[in-house]
């Protein structure tokens, strides 16, 4: 399953690496990724594949929720299929 990955925070040193370092341990593919930083704030989305995915979806959610807690970002992860459908006009 397709799935897009939000990051958001104050830029620093390392947040790509902890965020990829995580979903790579978790066998979970990054297909496609964009950041920037505005000002201060970083901001990063991503499409990520995570068939092979050795957790469950929820669980990978709690994961990412407890870094970004962690490290002082918001971590969020949403299957593709609703992210398209929130946002259709």
């Amino acid at each position: 399953m397709r799935a897009i990955v939000s990051v958001i925070g104050k830029d620093r040193v390392g947040i790509i690496a902890s965020v990829c370092g995580l979903l790579a341990e978790a066998d979970v593919n990054i297909l496609d990724i964009s950041q920037t930083v505005l000002q201060e704030y970083f901001t990063m989305v991503m499409l990520v594949d995570t068939a092979a995915c050795k957790m469950s979806f929820s669980e990978l959610g709690d994961t990412l929720k407890t870094r970004g807690e962690e490290t002082g970002l918001s971590i969020r992860i949403q299957r593709e299929d609703i992210f398209q459908a929130m946002h259709r006009i």
